[in-house]
Formats: structure tokens, sequence, C-alpha cells
């Protein structure tokens, strides 16, 4: 079976062939600059999860807290369904839900769309685990996650016309940079992957590893 970064490392390429170098070079310099910055360096290892409670793509109330209570959870955050890097790591953790939930976890995926739009990805990409709404980005705020999108970055993304403003219900143009966690029953958390770099996530597969050492 074809992994996830398998999947990126051809759509990079296909993008990179279609793409103006100004647009990559563009792209390139955003990543640089978020790394280099004090923005979105996330949660560690050993930290205390901050509890929440988020609307799913139906509108009901999802805790965290709640969940755990049940097992530990895997919590991914993501830019959006107009990511295409996003929708193929989804569909990855559709693919191994069964085996989440037969190590006794749950998946809960987040996004600062709105809850039509969570409910738009839900369904193109036949979701069945819990994807929620975080609009303004609060609690990946409290994940230490989010940065701005910088201008020029905007007009690239506008000119594409890759919508953010209007799947996030609001202006700010921040993302949460793209980070997964393993948290565990008590809200500390197990393990963590966060880069600024959007290309570069974790593989679903080696995330459920880090699930199974958990102990439910």
């Amino acid at each position: 079976m074809t992994t996830m970064n398998q999947q990126f490392k051809e759509y990079i390429e296909q993008f990179k062939q279609k793409a103006s170098a100004d647009t990559q070079e563009k792209m390139s310099k955003a990543i640089e600059e978020l790394e280099n910055s004090s923005e979105g360096k996330g949660l560690r290892t050993g930290e205390e999860a901050p509890d929440f409670t988020l609307p799913d793509a139906k509108g009901e109330s999802v805790n965290l807290y709640d969940v755990l209570a049940e097992g530990p959870a895997i919590v991914t955050f993501y830019r959006g369904g107009w990511c295409p890097y996003c929708n193929m790591e989804l569909k990855a953790y559709q693919n191994i839900l069964d085996e989440v939930h037969a190590a006794g976890g749950k998946l809960i995926a987040i996004s600062p769309q709105t809850p039509d739009a969570s409910l738009s990805t839900k369904e193109k990409d036949e979701l069945e685990f819990h994807v929620l709404s975080d609009e303004g980005n609060q609690v990946a705020d409290d994940f230490n996650l989010v940065y701005h999108l910088p201008d020029y970055l905007v007009d690239v993304y506008k000119e594409k016309g890759l919508n953010v403003d209007e799947s996030n219900g609001d202006e700010s143009w921040t993302l949460p940079v793209s980070a997964t966690y393993v948290i565990r029953k008590d809200g500390t958390i197990a393990y963590e992957y966060t880069k600024a770099d959007y290309k570069d996530r974790a593989e679903p597969s080696e995330v459920l590893e880090e699930l199974k050492k958990v102990k439910v």
C-alpha cells in the first residue's frame, strides 16, 4: 500500500512541474520564515493537553477529556479541506481507523474551518472519525500552533483560488501548524510531531505504533 509520504512526494513532483518558480520560491520562503520565528512551535511530550470542547461537522459538541475518559486519543491539527496534503493525511488516517480503535484509541482531526466546511471535508473524504471546527484557532492557540500567513503568500493563495478566509469564516488568514499528538487518558502528551513545513507530517502508521505504546 502506498504510504502517505509517498503520495506527498508524487504530489510535490507534479506541483514542481506545474507551479511557477516565483510561486515555489514564495512558498519556500514562507516556510523558512516560520521555522525561524517564534510562532507555531507546539506543545511537547510530557506536557498536559489543554481541554477543549468543539463542534463536529454536524454541529455536535465533542470534549477532549470526555473522549480521553474512554481511552487515549490521536489529535491531529490540519489546515483545511482546501489543502491537498491535509486531504491525503486525513484519508490515510481513515485507512487505519479500525486499527486505532483496536488499540483502544480515538481519532480527532481539528481545523479552523467552519462546521459547514468541515462537513464538506468529512463527506468528500468519507471520514468516520471526529472532524472538529476550531473557528478563530482558539484551541490551536492553546496548543501553541497558530501562525499568520505573510501577505505575499496570501496573494499567492488568492490567485490560486484557495479562499482560506471563506473556509475559516474570518479575515485573519491564520492557520495551525500541521501537528499530531498522542494523548494519554490522563491528558499528558505521549508523542508529538510538529513541523513548520506543512509537507512534513508524521506517517499515520507510525503514529498508530506510538498509540499502541500507551497503556489503555
